[in-house]
């Protein structure tokens, strides 16, 4: 792919500017200018000198306990951007038969999580439909994904040259020879036997599997061998739903963290051993959002602006994430000294999406708070009794624009760059590579 570097800085930012269909360029710190490829800093001293020359709205939730000490997190916020910037040369390389996006074995990835992962399970499940505009920024046809495109785990399959993950739920035109999405819009932690909970999706895999090797076993043919099943990535993105209703149940927040938290973190270390337990060994593991910082949660009544941080999110709801994500973190933190040969990665997408609205105009975003699809215009366009794709909603033009898709969900051009912020090995523990399980 034929590429031109132009970068400025500008208003304290290092900016690199494109207008390609590309998924790299989508990754773009700014979305209207020529587009080009950064290469990544290659020495320590490199990335010192770009940090340099970068500044930052600092995050307010960065403090994130043992997981990752505050000095560490302030600096990934530092160089979030530079990151970001050369990580688009990472993700255009993929699609180019670049050797560093080779792995030494077809990947296979399991997911399992809720709506941010959800690649269309629930409309296969509970026969949903979601018309266009859902889905128009990319494949301009319903997929099931409440995104107007791609999600982050599509943008993660990009990154290993890899076909999107197919629903498990989908019974006509899948593709499983790359593993299987089992996360369902709607899910959450607990209560365990609910459709879908993490632990019916465990479950569902582990029937897939015994299923797999059945077929095998009498003479036919499997999408994933037992080799497939072994060396795959497990990844787990759940958790904002638990947290969301435990906040709208108008629990105190002491019992939500000392209560409701402590018991949704041992279903994901559950889900985890579980699967340990059947032969995996690889895990990615996402914390949770800022709850703060979606329309949804912003447009709910509120007597005052006192709950506001400088970003315009939620304190009180982005400190629960906080808390969840910590907690979270020390679980993965315990089960790696537990379960021998196993690799877990934890991931701090608080901290990689807080500094994208706090820093949205770096990223090339105008409305960092305001839900691109919905009702009830400015500040927010959310409207509980209104929702995108409901009676009268309005829809903007331009979803390149906006973080939030539709008051909970993040667009297209939003999760590219929270994709690539997670390529990056910046904001994960231990700092590896994503690609690392299929390298070995």
């Amino acid at each position: 792919m034929n590429s031109l570097i132009n970068r400025q800085a500008m208003h304290g930012y290092l900016y690199i500017h494109g207008t390609s269909s590309h998924p790299a360029a989508r990754v773009a710190l700014a979305t209207n200018r020529t587009y080009v490829l950064h290469p990544l800093p290659s020495s320590t001293a490199q990335i010192t000198s770009l940090r340099q020359q970068t500044q930052l709205v600092p995050s307010p939730v960065t403090r994130t306990g043992t997981c990752r000490p505050m000095a560490a997190a302030a600096a990934a916020a530092a160089v979030a951007v530079l990151v970001v910037a050369a990580l688009a040369a990472t993700l255009a390389a993929a699609g180019d038969d670049d050797p560093r996006a080779a792995c030494a074995r077809r990947p296979v990835v399991f997911a399992f999580g809720d709506s941010n992962t959800d690649t269309g399970g629930v409309a296969a499940g509970m026969g949903y439909y979601y018309p266009l505009p859902e889905g128009r920024a990319f494949f301009r046809r319903a997929t099931g994904r409440l995104c107007d495109g791609r999600l982050v785990i599509d943008y993660l399959c990009e990154s290993l040259n890899m076909s999107y993950l197919s629903p498990y739920l989908e019974a006509l035109g899948s593709d499983f020879t790359g593993g299987a999405n089992f996360a369902i819009s709607g899910s959450a932690t607990l209560p365990r036997s609910a459709p879908f909970s993490l632990h019916v999706q465990v479950q569902q895999f582990l029937h897939f599997k015994q299923r797999s090797f059945e077929l095998v076993a009498h003479g036919g043919s499997a999408p994933v061998d037992a080799d497939g099943f072994r060396n795959a990535l497990y990844l787990i993105d759940i958790g904002q739903n638990d947290l969301s209703a435990a906040f709208g149940s108008g629990a105190p927040y002491d019992d939500i963290v000392h209560l409701k938290i402590p018991a949704f973190i041992p279903e994901i270390k559950d889900a985890i051993m579980t699967l340990y337990y059947n032969g995996a060994k690889n895990f990615w593991v996402h914390g949770t959002g800022p709850l703060g910082c979606l329309p949804q949660k912003l447009a709910a009544p509120r007597a005052d602006d006192g709950d506001l941080d400088s970003s315009g999110c939620l304190k009180t709801l982005n400190n629960g994430a906080y808390e969840f994500n910590n907690k979270l973190c020390a679980a993965c933190d315990e089960l790696r000294s537990q379960l021998r040969g196993a690799t877990i990665v934890y991931t701090d997408v608080l901290l990689v999406k807080y500094d994208l609205v706090a820093n949205h105009s770096a990223y090339g975003f105008e409305e960092p708070l305001m839900a691109c699809c919905g009702y009830g215009g400015p500040p927010y366009n959310y409207n509980a009794n209104v929702s995108c794709l409901g009676p009268g909603f309005r829809v903007c033009e331009d979803g390149a624009r906006f973080v939030s898709w539709d008051g909970v969900h993040y667009t297209d051009a939003a999760n590219a760059v929270v994709a690539a912020k997670i390529l990056s090995g910046e904001f994960s523990t231990p700092k590896l590579p994503f690609d690392y399980f299929c390298k070995a």
